[in-house]
């Protein structure tokens, strides 16, 4: 089976599908790998070393059977797409209905990255994980950048620097990833979820769980479930009065599909600590906060919001390794020995396509 690796063309993606290490091991697993030239280049992926990893370089991916992407394909890529052909990546189905709209006209049978089922046997695929990782990490090393303050505790000839107050709202992968980077950086950290089941890994981070009362259902993916409107009013109330405590907040709530939910009202910014700081990882579904810009960093009522958008590919390097990782067992799944056998049947291969499910061409 040959695979196609395109170089991304979204603004601002400087991740690549498939980085050289795993070219080098799909070529041992009998697939052939194509890469166009200068894929890897924004993430630090030179093509000598796709070269030396096995794969051919070239200045058309998408003759490949099979091509893996990061974004979505825009309407010019998609017309270069043949029926039959295998297309994995990112692809929004939940919010770009078009555009799957799109590639299921052309014929394409396409693997969205976000629809690999949560279970056991698909951990090694689930690209929103990896991706989590990345976000919660670089949220928590912007806050401790744009602080104006230092995130440890210092004891100088100057005397003693209490260490910054950080709370993180959401404890999902991207959530637990910020508390841990933030106390390693030196922060005390507080941690706050609707689920109560989290407390536990909330705590073994080392953080202080932030019980405001509120508590709600997980769902079968792990998310959490979205709350009543009632419940998101209390919620809102109880962290006004609890947010002044902290100098930096990181939010990660996230309901897959769904616009952000409100966590923060523009009341609750006013109440904060002038030169505190928000950084929102919900940008891209409207924001937790509601004084969030997408894609900016503003300041509101002497409060740096930070809303900065896809921000794994602010660290492609190691966000391309992990995610290549994800489409290599992917990959793995639905060509073993490099020989597609694309089974309907069965749970993660029918989950995560997107587009009719058709056979292969031949």
């Amino acid at each position: 089976m040959k695979v196609g690796v395109p170089r991304e063309t979204a603004g601002g993606e400087r991740r690549v599908a498939l980085v050289p290490d795993i070219v080098k091991r799909l070529a041992g697993d009998g697939f052939d790998v194509a890469v166009e030239r200068g894929a890897g280049e924004a993430a630090s992926f030179p093509d000598r070393d796709y070269e030396q990893a096995g794969a051919a370089l070239v200045d058309d991916a998408y003759a490949a059977e099979a091509v893996v992407k990061v974004q979505p394909p825009s309407a010019d890529e998609v017309a270069r797409f043949r029926e039959g052909q295998i297309l994995i990546g990112f692809l929004q189905p939940l919010t770009d209905p078009e555009g799957i709209g799109r590639l299921g006209e052309r014929g394409v049978i396409a693997f969205a990255m976000e629809s690999i089922p949560r279970i056991t046997r698909a951990q090694t695929m689930d690209a929103l994980s990896s991706q989590a990782t990345v976000s919660g990490y670089k949220a928590a090393v912007l806050a401790a950048d744009t602080l104006p303050k230092f995130f440890p505790m210092l004891m100088t000839a100057a005397g003693t620097v209490a260490p910054a107050k950080v709370l993180v709202l959401g404890a999902g992968v991207a959530g637990l990833q910020a508390i841990a980077t933030s106390r390693r950086l030196g922060a005390v950290v507080s941690g706050f979820d609707v689920r109560p089941i989290v407390r536990e890994q909330v705590e073994s981070l080392g953080a202080t769980f932030l019980d405001l009362g509120i508590s709600g259902e997980e769902t079968a993916g792990g998310y959490a479930r979205e709350l009543t409107e009632e419940q998101q009013q209390r919620q809102q109330q109880a962290l006004e009065g609890r947010l002044p405590e902290f100098d930096a907040v990181i939010t990660t709530a996230l309901v897959p599909g769904r616009p952000a939910p409100r966590l923060i009202p523009a009341s609750a910014v006013a109440a904060m600590r002038p030169g505190s700081v928000i950084v929102d990882l919900a940008a891209e579904a409207g924001g937790n906060c509601e004084l969030t810009e997408p894609g900016e960093a503003v300041v509101r009522e002497g409060i740096t919001i930070l809303g900065y958008t896809n921000l794994p590919s602010t660290m492609p390097f190691h966000a391309s390794q992990l995610y290549s990782r994800n489409v290599l067992a992917l990959l793995q799944h639905l060509a073993p020995d490099g020989q597609l056998k694309l089974d309907w049947e069965d749970e993660i291969t029918s989950s995560a396509c997107v587009t009719p499910k058709t056979e292969v061409a031949a």
